[in-house]
């Protein structure tokens, strides 16, 4: 009889949305990883998770009815790529000295990001993992919403969609509400969410929409911990 084969250590690259929920449920159903801790940028000052200003209070949130350890990486605002990618090397080293060889993600389709990330892996001797990788986006909101996923569109780019999807829950009828060009993912920046319910989660995290600020362009609408 063959022994087993031992999982793999996966760090995983959580921003907190939608995207990532997917990616960590598919992730989870694989046999030969195991999710050895989530990895998210914070900015300094602010203490708000980097891509969407979700406060990192409902981040901590998320990791603890996930299970799993959070690290964070503080950057600060307007951080340029020098120094983003300097804090970033220093943590995924962290991570390599303990083991891990794999950081996974939520990336779709843009393979330019795709690129970027497995250069700056190989700089470190790791290896990139992208679960719904090339999935379609319109099945994969269906999915979402088809495996009890719940979420909240936190920031919402006004250039190509009406600020007010922002504070708007991911059900069927934001998705269909969506205009012709708007990806149903928002994988080209279109709008970005918070998950706070569904499978990957133990319990889900209590939260009411707040104030609603134009902020660099986008608007964003502020969650509160209930």
């Amino acid at each position: 009889m063959s022994k087993a084969s031992v999982p793999e250590d996966v760090l995983f690259c959580w921003s907190g949305g939608k995207d990532s929920a997917m990616a960590l449920h598919a992730l989870r159903a694989s046999p030969d990883c195991r999710i050895a801790a989530l990895l998210t940028t914070v900015t300094e000052e602010y203490d708000r998770i980097s891509m969407h200003g979700v406060r990192r209070a409902l981040l901590e949130r998320q990791a603890e009815s996930l299970g799993l350890p959070l690290h964070a990486v503080s950057i600060p605002p307007q951080c340029n790529n020098a120094t983003y990618e300097q804090r970033m090397k220093e943590e995924l080293e962290r991570h390599f000295a303990r083991g891990v060889r794999r950081v996974a993600f939520g990336d779709i389709f843009l393979e330019d990001l795709r690129a970027y990330r497995e250069k700056n892996l190989a700089l470190v001797g790791m290896r990139a993992v992208f679960p719904i990788w090339k999935r379609d986006t319109r099945e994969l909101a269906r999915e979402f919403v088809r495996l009890g996923f719940r979420a909240i569109a936190v920031c919402v780019d006004p250039r190509v969609l009406n600020a007010s999807f922002a504070g708007r829950e991911l059900d069927a009828s934001f998705f269909a509400d969506l205009p012709p060009g708007v990806d149903a993912c928002g994988e080209n920046g279109e709008f970005h969410t918070f998950v706070f319910d569904g499978p990957v989660f133990e319990k889900p995290i209590p939260v009411r929409v707040g104030e609603k600020v134009m902020r660099d362009g986008f608007c964003f609408c502020d969650l509160l911990p209930e």
